[in-house]
């Protein structure tokens, strides 16, 4: 279990969570990366703003994921059943052969 301090967008507060030290530290990092870049790109300094635009931003990227996930999901799928149907030709052609050469 781990706990981590955060102090960000003037506000102050600890978490515990299941997950180590290091990884919470890594989340928030990348929290205040995100925060900073959103502050710079968009010239925002309002702290509720920003912490919205970064939410916003971070399901954008989950929702992103999720469809990247489904879309290669969807293509190993049709890659599959393209597979069966060429083992199905070929063995189906090997039966043939054998036919033939009995």
């Amino acid at each position: 279990m781990g706990t981590l301090t955060i102090n960000i967008l003037g506000t102050s507060f600890s978490i515990q969570a299941k997950e180590n030290d290091s990884y919470l530290e890594g989340l928030l990092l990348r929290y205040k990366k995100l925060i900073n870049s959103i502050e710079q790109s968009t010239g925002l300094h309002d702290n509720l703003k920003l912490s919205i635009m970064a939410g916003l931003s971070l399901c954008d990227e989950l929702r992103q994921s999720e469809l990247y996930a489904d879309s290669s999901l969807h293509k190993q799928k049709h890659t599959n059943s393209e597979l069966f149907e060429a083992e199905r030709i070929t063995l189906k052609l090997i039966d043939n052969i054998d036919k033939v050469l009995k």
